[in-house]
């Protein structure tokens, strides 16, 4: 699939899968260099600005690596990215550890996964047809 960009950045990259064969996601880098402390948040700046394609949508997701080593996380995971947004990609990065995380130009903070999306229909109704779950919620399954 092709997806055009726009360069807004002249720090900023194309993002790329890190291996060609199987990857889902490719990382979303930084244009800025901060230093975010523990406990903090930011919304970064990637320098780019994408087109995705009518029926599909981004979904900006954590680099598992930084989840696992440094407690870096996405606020609003996963971020969504509409088809019809041409603005610059922009990332909110969370320190849940509890040591500063810092942030160099070019680091790959996020990845980008595009995904078939469905525009729903919504139907309202009297009764919804039943199912084995029904209305258990939260913990509903033992677990």
């Amino acid at each position: 699939m092709l997806i055009p960009i726009k360069i807004l950045n002249p720090a900023a990259k194309v993002p790329v899968h890190a291996y060609n064969d199987g990857d889902a996601g490719v990382d979303l880098t930084s244009v800025t260099a901060l230093t975010l402390k523990a406990g903090e948040r930011a919304l970064v700046a990637t320098g780019i600005a994408i087109a995705i394609p009518r029926g599909y949508g981004g979904f900006v997701q954590p680099r598992s690596g930084l989840a696992a080593k440094f407690g870096i996380t996405l606020t609003n995971s996963p971020g969504l990215i509409d088809s019809n947004y041409r603005g610059e990609v922009k990332v909110i990065i969370q320190n849940t550890g509890d040591k500063d995380f810092v942030i160099e130009k070019g680091s790959r903070i996020a990845q980008l996964v595009i995904v078939p999306v469905e525009r729903a229909v919504f139907e309202e109704v009297d009764e919804l047809p039943e199912s084995e779950r029904g209305d258990g919620g939260f913990g509903s399954s033992g677990h």
